[in-house]
């Protein structure tokens, strides 16, 4: 293989050159003269175009590392989270089973990734995560649909995300599949995100949520604190905050 053949955007490492017959000596050459230059220490790709952050997940699918672009990000790619307040410097949360290599966090593309493991969910479940389409060459992007995303951003509240900002979420989303959320809810193994989706759900109660089957959802038993100080949500038993809802919940605490 020549230098010449790998994608213009890629980005590769040395040891993914040395499986494509590129050895070291040859890369060394080819940085010295130009047809490779550094993206990080130990990474390299063709000159020419700018750097993107979505390159940069693509290339980690390509050398065999199972990722997708999750939570807040993935309704941003796909249009469902426009009015979401976004800070100086993008952020592009990583959902992964493998730790992501530290040179990633080195690129110069501008954008704060922020890693995730995928824990809430059994096993390596995929379930939920498609493609989306990248660039002149149509690369795939694995991305949680806005179903697994919702999810995804119920396990960071209220830490790193807030009531308010998955509620204006769940308000617009009426067009959500019963049938992804069911079985999303049945392998989701966190009890908290379960009973907290189920929450904001029964609030704006669009039409998917008269279509879900909870009798092989497990929600735990006991009280879970959600909102610290928060009051307590009589059918869900999570602590949420005090001036959310007028649904009469009392305090935990």
């Amino acid at each position: 293989m020549r230098v010449e053949q790998v994608s213009e955007g890629i980005v590769v490492d040395r040891a993914w050159l040395k499986t494509k017959g590129i050895s070291a000596s040859l890369v060394d050459y080819y940085i010295k003269t130009g047809y490779l230059e550094p993206v990080a220490r130990g990474v390299y790709r063709r000159p020419g175009g700018t750097l993107k952050w979505q390159h940069l997940v693509y290339s980690l699918q390509m050398l065999g590392f199972s990722l997708h672009v999750g939570g807040r990000s993935a309704l941003e790619l796909k249009g469902r989270a426009h009015y979401l307040p976004l800070g100086k410097k993008e952020r592009v949360h990583l959902y992964y089973h493998k730790k992501l290599p530290r040179w990633l966090f080195k690129a110069d593309v501008n954008v704060e990734f922020i890693e995730h493991s995928r824990a809430i969910f059994r096993g390596k479940s995929k379930l939920g995560v498609s493609n989306v389409l990248f660039g002149s060459w149509d690369w795939k992007i694995n991305v949680s649909s806005p179903e697994r995303a919702l999810f995804e951003m119920m396990a960071d509240v209220p830490k790193k995300e807030t009531f308010h900002m998955v509620d204006v979420v769940i308000e617009g989303a009426a067009t959500l599949r019963a049938d992804l959320i069911n079985s999303l809810l049945v392998d989701c193994k966190n009890i908290k995100v379960k009973r907290l989706f189920l929450w904001f759900a029964q609030k704006y109660n669009h039409q998917w949520f008269e279509k879900l089957q909870l009798d092989q959802v497990d929600l735990g038993k006991g009280k879970r604190v959600v909102q610290e100080n928060g009051k307590l949500d009589s059918k869900y038993l999570i602590t949420v905050p005090r001036d959310n809802d007028d649904r009469g919940e009392q305090s935990i605490f």
